[in-house]
């Protein structure tokens, strides 16, 4: 068993490791190798049946009331999942979340730098230590990143289309050309400016093209989007894409690599309300149906989630 082979923080814990078989394109059921792997390692610990968004959930749910650790074996919707499912059950705070990268875009284990070879990433989450992290709430759902306006509507046409991973996202990310700036209010609570002066609440009007709030530094794909982002500072990041989508698309480079989006007005709030008339949002490269009302507010060290030792200073 998994428990008398691996060192800390498996020993003498209850572990299960839960795989989205259809992640990375269903990656899982195409290679028996891959399985023998993860079996030789987690042996009575896999939990690995195809389940639907809502199934994987209520698994996760289940699994949270019996074990200390949950370990997933797949992307950022997974995890997404995950965390709902130990939230529905009350154990956010109790249950520690390892991490093996297998999904298209891994903007989550990225931000928290766990390899995404599986081999090393397996040795990061043996050799590891639980970090808190802070988790953003957003309409009932558990987030690491979201954003409002012109992305949200391309995971939205990405979700209805039938072409699979990034060529599918590429394809739904054209509709950026014909995008235009959404009317919204956004009432900001508890917080700092960009030149780091509290604030207790703050009310801007105005078209927007996009506006990210994560906790998370990326996208999918190793997209920097949110390079001010600190995963346990207690804060949401918030940055307004103030620009039309043209400026958008030829800066796109720049966004990608997280540059561009240094001369953007930022802010650090613990709370965040959105108005507006049918505003797109995608939560951890998920769409959520189109409202006109939106909050988000930050949880605080809500979780535990095993990380790469940090290297010592030097002295």
């Amino acid at each position: 068993m998994l428990q008398k082979r691996l060192p800390f923080p498996f020993a003498a814990k209850k572990v299960a490791l839960i795989v989205n078989p259809l992640a990375a394109n269903g990656r899982w059921l195409r290679r028996p190798k891959l399985r023998a792997f993860v079996d030789k390692h987690f042996s009575g610990c896999v939990h690995d049946r195809v389940y639907d968004k809502a199934g994987m959930i209520a698994q996760a749910e289940r699994l949270a009331r019996d074990n200390e650790i949950l370990i997933v074996f797949g992307g950022d919707g997974t995890i997404a999942d995950v965390m709902q499912g130990l939230a529905n059950a009350g154990r956010l705070s109790d249950v520690v979340l390892g991490v093996i990268p297998f999904g298209s875009g891994n903007a989550f284990s990225s931000s928290l730098r766990i390899p995404k070879k599986l081999r090393r990433a397996v040795r990061a989450l043996v050799r590891g230590e639980p970090r808190p992290i802070d988790l953003i709430s957003v309409e009932g759902r558990i987030a690491n990143f979201v954003s409002v306006g012109a992305i949200g509507r391309v995971v939205q046409l990405k979700e209805q289309s039938l072409i699979p991973g990034l060529i599918g996202h590429l394809l739904a990310g054209l509709s950026l050309f014909t995008t235009s700036r959404d009317v919204m209010e956004i009432e900001l609570i508890d917080g700092l400016d960009d030149r780091r002066r509290p604030f207790e609440r703050k009310v801007i009007r105005r078209k927007l093209f996009d506006v990210v709030v994560n906790k998370t530094n990326h996208f999918g794909y190793s997209w920097l989007i949110a390079p001010f982002a600190r995963i346990n500072d207690g804060f949401l990041d918030v940055t307004l894409f103030d620009i039309r989508a043209t400026t958008y698309l030829l800066n796109l480079p720049l966004i990608y690599f997280g540059v561009f989006q240094k001369l953007l007005r930022h802010y650090k709030v613990r709370r965040i309300l959105f108005r507006g008339r049918d505003l797109h949002i995608q939560y951890n490269g998920e769409a959520i149906e189109v409202h006109d009302h939106v909050e988000m507010s930050v949880l605080p060290k809500a979780l535990r989630v095993i990380c790469p030792k940090r290297k010592a200073p030097v002295a």
